[in-house]
């Protein structure tokens, strides 16, 4: 269908609205301060009773705190901090872990902190997400490692989730990490040692961090970063996976970002998207990462195009998109801390070719980096493909790795030879 239709415009994407009796999530006015907590209050995390560790074995506080966006302005994030049931064993005093979690969606019933409280979020007819990230959550907590994780700019809040931005997840994930030190009661000081982690969004954000976080949070004590299957270019990640079905939504979430954040450039992609695209941003707006709807139905963005080019044309030939779009893209700075990448080499979803170069990038400016590519990872497509199970063989490693780090032992690098 060509031509665009107001109810259907993309400028829908500027908000996102609170449910009601989700007050905790709705901000008050801002202190100026990133890290900043705006209210705090214990949290029950699933599977977990008092008095017994169960399958997360953690004291659960959710916060809200502030963060900055990516114009860098003042505004809310919820996260969630773990205190371990169990003694920090390692070298020193008790670290914290910044997490950041994968891909979850764009609706505020996606947020960590809501799906950490019951595991599965379902809403009829076939929204339904369950929070993953439990598994090296139990196993960092299982450590002693204390952890603290983002919900992200916009996920439960009025503000839209921003997905894939560059700025505003390294942000999100660096200011948890300055309330995280804050609260009461942790035993944690502010210079507890920390490290970044995160996977497939979360690779991203804890990139993002790792580059920006001698600039934004100088006075944390990083010891390193966990880059794990990140997405690297956000224009490439669309080109690379356009007519993928399972990926599909993402284009959509990315693009109520892009929308959300950049202004100018919502009259360009009213232009620019028929009804059956806009129809599938306004859709994606409020969904988890789901198998079915109208973006798996339309898996080809020339199908959501007036002018039947793919979203990566239309995006090359407006500059105001173009710029945007350049904005998210890792490896254009260098971090200040060791940094392990793990990336699949035939990752069907968070492409190889640019985390090499990122790597590459980052080996460049001296800082001691170790690429795994996950060679022994079969190639496999669909909803359970290669880059979900490349998630699972890094994450013992990933943590010694971090231990080390603690430990303050020299971080490994095959910068002389990437694979």
């Amino acid at each position: 269908m060509a031509g665009g239709g107001a109810a259907n415009s993309v400028l829908l994407a500027s908000a996102n609205p609170v449910a009601a009796g989700d007050d905790f999530y709705l901000p008050p006015p801002l202190p100026p301060t990133p890290g900043a907590i705006v209210r705090a209050e214990p949290a029950q995390v699933a599977l977990s009773a008092p008095g017994m560790p169960g399958i997360v074995p953690a004291a659960a506080t959710r916060m809200m705190y502030v963060s900055s966006d990516t114009h860098d302005a003042p505004t809310a994030v919820v996260g969630t901090y773990l205190q371990p049931s169990v003694p920090w064993t390692g070298p020193g005093e008790r670290p914290l872990i910044a997490y950041a979690g994968g891909t979850k969606g764009q609706g505020n019933q996606c947020a960590p902190s809501k799906l950490m409280t019951q595991v599965v979020q379902y809403q009829p007819p076939a929204d339904i997400i369950f929070e993953y990230d439990l598994l090296a959550l139990s196993s960092l907590l299982a450590r002693g490692m204390a952890v603290v994780v983002t919900d992200y700019h916009g996920l439960g809040t009025p503000d839209v989730h921003d997905y894939l931005n560059r700025k505003a997840q390294a942000y999100a994930l660096l200011d948890a990490a300055r309330a995280a030190l804050q609260l009461p009661g942790t035993g944690l000081n502010p210079a507890a040692p920390v490290a970044l982690y995160g996977y497939s969004q979360g690779g991203m954000a804890s990139a993002g961090a790792a580059e920006l976080q001698s600039s934004y949070a100088p006075e944390l004590n990083v010891r390193g970063a966990y880059v794990g299957g990140p997405v690297v270019d956000d224009e490439y990640f669309i080109g690379y996976n356009d007519g993928r079905s399972s990926i599909a939504p993402a284009f959509a979430w990315i693009l109520n970002g892009i929308a959300a954040d950049y202004p100018e450039t919502r009259p360009i992609l009213d232009a620019e998207l028929n009804d059956t695209g806009k129809a599938i941003l306004h859709e994606a707006l409020g969904k988890c990462a789901v198998p079915i709807g109208l973006a798996q139905d339309h898996p080809r963005t020339s199908e959501w195009t007036t002018s039947g080019e793919p979203l990566t044309a239309v995006i090359d030939r407006n500059p105001e998109l173009k710029s945007a779009f350049d904005e998210q893209r890792i490896g254009t700075l260098t971090p200040s801390v060791p940094v392990l990448t793990a990336s699949a080499m035939n990752d069907e979803g968070a492409p190889y070719v640019p985390v090499r170069e990122m790597a590459a990038s980052w080996c460049g400016g001296g800082v001691p980096v170790e690429l795994d590519p996950n060679a022994q990872i079969p190639t496999m497509w669909g909803l359970v493909g290669t880059h979900v199970l490349a998630f699972f063989p890094s994450l013992a490693d990933s943590q010694q790795w971090l231990t080390d780090r603690f430990a303050g032992w020299p971080a490994p690098t095959n910068c002389g030879a990437l694979p």
